[in-house]
């Protein structure tokens, strides 16, 4: 195999970091994983920066991402930068889109080392922008790595102290991610990388990256791959899309299992290290909106299961969503916690998802720790399609966001605009959640109007927890869409029916639904009952038809929240950002960083920044002084990491 390195040393070189004892109790003030650890928290027992200061936090460094120093011929079109920076032992650790890995001193910024996998040697990206979300950290109590896992499918362990690929580990620190696939029929130049890998005990899994041919059936299926830490050896394989004579099998009817693609394992994951298992939150199969091809159940697909780290063993799984039509992928890590229930201690986790339902699982067993109940949903009338006749509902917690739609939950500020979403509304199919889509124009309506929409409910930024109260927090938008199905143009797919989506429906430029739009709920998970919900952002309460009435915060409709941003838990604050454009001026190009306190939701401070953010906000603590930072920047060529600390 070539080999792809490159390696770039700056003036200073890294000197060793202390090799920890143990990976399971992270040190006060550091970030070890994508989520702080590998709970899934982004929590930090942190409070220098509080609600009496936060207004006074000031950028203290700024990091410029080596992928602009890339040759105009190597580089390709990266978009927006939503990495999230770890920091361990003193060193930060963070990479670019294209994948560079930098060493950086987390109080100045001053680099260390740069690695360079030279993934775009694999040629063009499929997704355009590219976009590679974080690295792993792992490490034995002797040896420190770093793995991430490229667009260019590669499977890179890198040594913490030098930069440089374990010599030890694959092919000289490398693993060919187009192997071990177990179904090489398909087309494998459509699968990349682009969230962590989780690396537990001697095991590394991988998830991956599907792009999802919405005219062909021709998408790799999305099965999860572990690999040994040590060797890079192939260890295990779990089949999402179960292979013939496994467990499962048999909710995928007509042999599609042979056929049908993604049901991957797109977003970030989890694990109990003590207990030795991860948790994968799995996607939709194709298509995402018509499964007449692939017919039954579709496990694992929507589903959070349960492995046994070094077997790849199912211990439990869940599935959400039974033969999913409406791209209700399970978009976000699972929240490990530990909770007491009616006076019984549980070692739990959550799962919040595109549905707006938060699932709470006894995590060692899977036994819910509420009632999960299965309830008829409505039948499709497209032709070849067969849905599932019931749906899981969870009965605690309550729903987070809008679930569904009904004359009720039109706008209706004043008569104008009331009447005028009611005649809107008549083009569209209303229902609960879970009405499905139909065919274009039938019964004279435009298509289904699906609530919370594809890209709704909690997406990729996920969920955060306080382990200190079993307080989960959960970001949220309902960002409803017009779903219907349409005969594809001859000769321009081999599905029956593709999607069209009816996006940003409503009367004079407002949206179709009542606010909120977008909101931070928190949930006692001890209790299963809702702390505190408040709308995230402005939202359209200064539209011409509006600014009249001298309304609150209605919740942004700020459109790229299925991928960026996130909450940050701190001690006393709940901390994460808007954009400029959503709240000021349409025109603004940065963001507001705000802080909530935790427990009420109260508004406490607000500091203006002048580059848009884009990643997940993360804090730590280095010779005393504590930092915020966030990864922005990236569609003017700007990409760099911000760190935010009070004035010395």
């Amino acid at each position: 195999m070539k080999k792809l390195l490159s390696l770039f040393v700056a003036a200073h070189f890294l000197v060793a970091c202390a090799p920890e004892e143990t990976d399971t109790e992270e040190a006060i003030g550091e970030w070890r994983h994508h989520g702080a650890n590998h709970r899934g928290e982004k929590y930090v027992a942190l409070d220098q920066i509080d609600a009496s200061n936060f207004e006074q936090l000031e950028v203290a460094w700024r990091y410029r991402s080596p992928d602009l120093d890339l040759p105009e011929e190597l580089a390709y079109p990266t978009g927006d930068y939503r990495a999230v920076p770890l920091v361990i032992d003193g060193v930060m650790y963070v990479n670019s889109n294209h994948g560079l890995i930098s060493a950086l001193d987390p109080a100045t910024g001053e680099e260390h080392w740069i690695f360079d996998p030279k993934s775009y040697e694999y040629g063009p990206p499929l997704f355009s922008p590219l976009q590679t979300r974080g690295i792993e950290y792992w490490t034995d109590g002797d040896i420190e790595r770093l793995f991430i896992a490229t667009n260019g499918k590669q499977l890179v362990s890198v040594d913490i102290e030098t930069g440089q690929p374990d010599p030890n580990f694959g092919d000289d620190g490398y693993v060919d991610l187009r192997q071990d696939f177990g179904r090489l029929e398909f087309e494998m130049n459509n699968i990349t990388h682009g969230a962590p890998p989780i690396a537990v005990g001697s095991t590394v899994v991988v998830g991956s990256k599907i792009y999802d041919f919405s005219m062909f059936n021709r998408s790799p299926p999305g099965h999860v791959r572990a690999y040994d830490a040590y060797t890079g050896q192939f260890k295990w394989r779990f089949n999402t899309i179960p292979q013939e004579g496994e467990f499962g099998n048999d909710t995928w009817e007509n042999d599609s299992w042979r056929v049908t693609g993604n049901t991957n394992v797109w977003t970030y994951m989890s694990a109990d290290e003590e207990a030795g298992i991860v948790y994968l939150p799995t996607s939709t199969p194709t298509n995402d909106y018509w499964g007449g091809f692939r017919l039954g159940e579709n496990l694992f697909a929507e589903s959070i299961v349960a492995l046994d780290i070094e077997t790849g063993e199912r211990i439990w799984h869940f599935q959400t969503v039974h033969h999913g039509v409406w791209d209700y992928d399970v978009a976000s890590a699972p929240n490990l916690v530990d909770i007491v229930v009616d006076g019984e201690p549980i070692k739990a986790v959550a799962q919040v998802s595109k549905t707006a339902f938060t699932y709470v699982f006894d995590r060692i067993t899977g036994e819910p720790v509420w009632p999960i109940e299965e309830r008829p949903v409505a039948p499709s009338a497209i032709p070849g399609e067969r849905l599932h006749p019931t749906q899981p509902f969870p009965t605690k917690p309550a729903p987070f966001d809008r679930q569904g739609v009904s004359e009720d939950d039109l706008i209706d500020f004043t008569p104008e605009i009331a009447a005028a979403a009611r005649e809107l509304a008549e083009e569209f199919v209303l229902g609960p959640i879970f009405t499905p889509p139909i065919v274009r124009g039938s019964n004279g309506k435009r298509s289904t109007f699906v609530v919370p929409g594809a890209g709704g409910g909690a997406n990729f930024p996920g969920a955060t927890v306080d382990p200190e109260t079993g307080i989960i927090y959960i970001p949220s938008a309902t960002r409803p869409h017009g779903m219907s199905l349409v005969p594809p143009p001859d000769d321009t797919s081999d599905w029956p029916y593709v999607i069209q989506m009816d996006r940003q429906v409503g009367p004079f430029g407002l949206p179709l639904l009542k606010p909120p739009y977008r909101r931070i709920t928190a949930i006692d998970l001890n209790t299963g009952e809702h702390v505190w919900q408040i709308p995230f952002g402005r939202g359209p309460n200064n539209h011409p038809m509006l600014e009249h009435l001298d309304l609150p915060p209605l919740g942004s409709l700020f459109t790229d929240v299925v991928a960026e941003g996130g909450v940050l838990i701190t001690k006393t604050l709940l901390i994460s950002y808007l954009a400029q454009k959503d709240e000021i001026d349409p025109e603004a190009h940065g963001s507001i960083l705000v802080a909530h306190d935790k427990m009420t939701g109260e508004l406490l401070g607000e500091v203006m920044v002048d580059q848009r953010l884009h990643g997940p906000p993360m804090s730590y603590q280095v010779d005393g002084r504590q930092y915020i930072a966030v990864a922005g920047g990236g569609r003017d060529d700007d990409n760099e990491l911000l760190v935010f600390a009070l004035p010395n």
